[in-house]
């Protein structure tokens, strides 16, 4: 009998995919990549033709060793790694690290892990997609470039430990940008006017605003305008005006692509995208399911395709109809037109048998993997869903020229929203605007001009900056999460309650960009290298041509701020807690897992301490200081800074 040798990434894989084959098929993991550019030098003959020099990485060599000796007792190999371009890379390096011939090359792809798909792929192998895997290199080389290149720059002017990235510096400078305008932003005045008025024979008012007049809308004015208009109407008759009814139509959304499952997962779950990625990868690989042993629960997570497979879609439509009845069933037949740059090889995330209901699965999933997984069902049944219908009502109510609108909705038909909700899709039923007609008796009880003040634009928050990477084209699906986890682990970034924050570090790095290398912060130019990866992935373009236009201007920047950028020093915040050693104020110092205390007596004295961020409000039971703590988990509490000595401690933040 044949033996047949399975190469996949993880360990996961292996054990969800070793179920679906026979005993001649052998599965084994590489565990992720096995070669890379070297980390000691750039790795790139930028003087010759931009060839790459790729080394084993560390610890890879055991696991390539093993994978030869599977080759060796294999008739045929097949490579099954990642459906994307990453994946194509990594089986082009198994092959070369493999010595693996032409003939022997078997590429396989599926985008999801099941019986079905696996044994599809396994009957019609492919050669590597050369196009693909030079769209990766190319991509990799100019990212290596941006950071071997700038980053030493960086730490000579600024400090050790920072970083240049491509994509993380231009994401920085949008970040940037909107706190700038924040900072700057002016608040304007202006005044709305609400009118309270009582139906005859009714106890309850209502509400309605004021919308202009009959031959002019406005909202708001000035104090003066709603002050002489509340003075003209004190003492008038109100009367319905007109009623006008109608219907709204809600669409179902679309499925899940990587960027809207990120910002659905950061603002239904409080997931930050990191999370959200890592959770996704556990259901895509495999999770034991109690009766079915190892199960891919959803299709491929970095996506930015809102396609679904016909065969999905009609396993969706079977299970809707037998559930939910045949008129929630979508009727749409138009398909949505793929923006542009999206990269439409696979289909968008869903769930790889809808049939698997999340309330089947709670018992065998973690509380992150069932509530992601429920999120990616729910999407995805709301998607081939019907659409939901709403009756609308709108009311005018006038006097003389003056007009007050008040307006409800009331749900006709649930359609998707048997599935799916969300703020927005709530009915408002405003019972007076269901009520009113033109033949009803009104009268006013009060008029309210109201203050307001225009708002400055929101801080981004993970949710938001996610989809402005995706409106912009900076990046790809599978680099938003690594993106903002650099940012913030850079110390560039600040995260707190949810909103993300440009800290003082983060800012000079981005002035220097700036200054310096003003093409990789622009959006624009950015965005355009991922068109110029597409057209290499597409075969359309040559990839070191992308090199040689790339580098020369890199260097000639590099070089030039070399000479003309000054030192920054960056003076360390001094605390109030005394070194205990040596006496001095230690100071506020960021290490890879957060600031901490240190003497600034550095060398001579090297006493660090951890830093504890007292939050204003005193300890309830002692009266000390309250700080922020974490579990061991990474989970923030409140305690008292006497512990163990005083036991307070609050989930929630503790007020005065």
């Amino acid at each position: 009998m044949a033996k047949y040798l399975v190469i996949v990434e993880s360990p996961t894989k292996v054990r969800t995919i070793k179920k679906f084959l026979g005993n001649n098929y052998e599965i084994a993991a590489s565990q992720g990549h096995v070669r890379d550019l070297p980390k000691s030098s750039l790795g790139i003959d930028v003087d010759g033709d931009y060839d790459p020099t790729y080394i084993t990485i560390r610890g890879k060599g055991d696991i390539l060793s093993e994978l030869r000796k599977d080759v060796k007792k294999a008739d045929k190999v097949f490579l099954a790694t990642d459906p994307d371009r990453e994946g194509e890379a990594i089986s082009w390096h198994l092959a070369a690290a493999l010595k693996l011939e032409d003939k022997d090359i078997h590429r396989i792809t599926f985008n999801e892990i099941t019986k079905t798909a696996v044994k599809a792929a396994l009957a019609s192998p492919r050669k590597i997609d050369m196009n693909l895997v030079n769209a990766q290199q190319t991509r990799r080389m100019l990212d290596r470039m941006v950071g071997y290149m700038i980053s030493p720059l960086l730490w000579k002017k600024v400090k050790k430990g920072l970083s240049a990235g491509r994509v993380q510096s231009a994401v920085l400078n949008m970040i940037c940008e909107r706190e700038a305008e924040i900072a700057s932003f002016v608040p304007e005045e202006y005044w709305t006017l609400e009118a309270e008025f009582l139906e005859e024979g009714l106890k309850k008012s209502f509400a309605a605003k004021y919308c202009g007049t009959d031959s002019a809308k406005v909202s708001s004015a000035s104090k003066e305008e709603m002050t002489a208009i509340s003075e003209a109407l004190k003492n008038a008759d109100f009367k319905v005006v007109s009623v006008k009814e109608g219907e709204r139509v809600k669409k179902a959304p679309l499925p899940f692509t990587t960027s809207t499952m990120q910002q659905e997962a950061t603002k239904k779950l409080n997931f930050a995208t990191f999370k959200t990625m890592k959770v996704a990868q556990q259901l895509y690989e495999g999770v034991e399911i109690k009766g079915r042993g190892a199960t891919g629960l959803i299709t491929y997570l970095r996506t930015d395709s809102t396609r679904v497979a016909d065969e999905a879609a009609e396993a969706a439509k079977k299970y809707i109809t037998d559930n939910y009845g045949e008129e929630f069933v979508k009727t749409r037949t138009s398909e949505n037109k793929a923006k542009a740059g999206v990269q439409d090889a696979h289909e968008a995330i869903r769930p790889t048998d809808i049939t698997l209901h999340p309330s089947l699965l709670k018992d065998s999933l973690s509380r992150d993997e069932f509530r992601l997984y429920q999120l990616i069902w729910n999407r995805f049944a709301a998607s081939q869903m019907a659409d939901a219908v709403f009756k609308t009502r709108k009311v005018v109510i006038g006097a003389g020229e003056y007009r007050f609108e008040l307006s409800g909705s009331v749900n006709t038909f649930m359609g998707f929203l048997n599935v799916y909700t969300d703020d927005e899709d709530k009915e408002e039923k405003n019972q007076a605007a269901q009520r009113l007609g033109t033949d009803s008796k009104i009268e006013l009880v009060s008029l309210s001009p109201e203050q307001h003040f225009t708002q400055a634009p929101p801080h981004y928050n993970e949710a938001s900056l996610v989809k402005l990477m995706e409106e912009k084209g900076i990046g790809r699906p599978s680099t938003y999460a690594p993106t903002i986890g650099t940012l913030l682990t850079r110390h560039y970034l600040l995260r707190e309650n949810k909103n993300l924050y440009v800290t003082e570090l983060g800012d000079i790095v981005n002035q220097l960009m700036n200054q310096s290398f003003e093409t990789i912060v622009d959006p624009e130019f950015t965005a355009n290298f991922e068109n110029l990866l597409d057209l290499v992935g597409d075969g359309q373009m040559e990839w070191k041509d992308v090199l040689r236009n790339f580098y020369p201007d890199l260097k000639t920047a590099v070089d030039r701020a070399e000479k003309e950028l000054e030192k920054i020093e960056i003076k360390d915040e001094v605390s109030d807690v005394i070194c205990e050693k040596c006496g001095r104020n230690m100071v506020i110092k960021l290490g890879p897992h957060g600031k901490f205390l240190a003497c600034p007596g550095f060398p001579e004295c090297r006493n660090t301490q951890t830093f504890l961020e007292k939050i204003g409000v005193p300890c309830p039971k002692c009266g000390a200081d309250i700080v922020v703590r974490k579990t061991k988990k990474g989970r923030r509490f409140y305690g008292c800074i006497n512990s163990p000595d005083c036991d307070f401690m609050s989930w929630q933040r503790p007020k005065n």
